[in-house]
């Protein structure tokens, strides 16, 4: 018995090395951003691409920031939103947002702090800075 559990603990801790350090669960914070991040450059695509549908044009605008309290009335005015309703994308985009807002007011309300209620700046959104090599 006490060589088959050395055996066991030996191939624990060969499996633990082996995985790399970016194994941990995602946090609730480190969910949301990555989220909201992925919705914002969606609605880029979508509005850049050529191949969708006019109504597009008319969809509010969704630049997310999950330090801005206003996005949570951002995401639900945007899932409101009944325009477009026949296009894939936006529907698809509309239940992320909607998955977000639900991350946000439930799952996450107490591990988050927002830093500004700023709703105007989420009507902008603030590329990052450009590095020059």
């Amino acid at each position: 018995k006490l060589r088959t559990m050395k055996m066991l603990l030996l191939l624990v801790a060969l499996l633990s090395a082996a995985l790399p350090a970016s194994t941990a669960p995602p946090t609730c914070y480190s969910r949301v951003s990555a989220l909201s991040k992925e919705i914002t450059d969606s609605f880029k695509e979508l509005q850049t691409s050529k191949t969708v549908d006019s109504c597009v044009e008319t969809l509010p605008r969704l630049y997310l920031d999950i330090h801005n309290y206003c996005v949570l009335a951002k995401l639900r005015d945007f899932v409101a939103y009944p325009g477009c309703d026949r296009v894939v994308e936006v529907n698809e985009l509309k239940e992320k947002a909607r998955s977000l807002y639900t991350i946000l007011i439930s799952y996450c309300r107490r591990d988050l702090v927002f830093l500004t209620d700023d709703c105007n700046a989420l009507e902008i959104s603030i590329s990052p800075p450009v590095e020059h090599s």
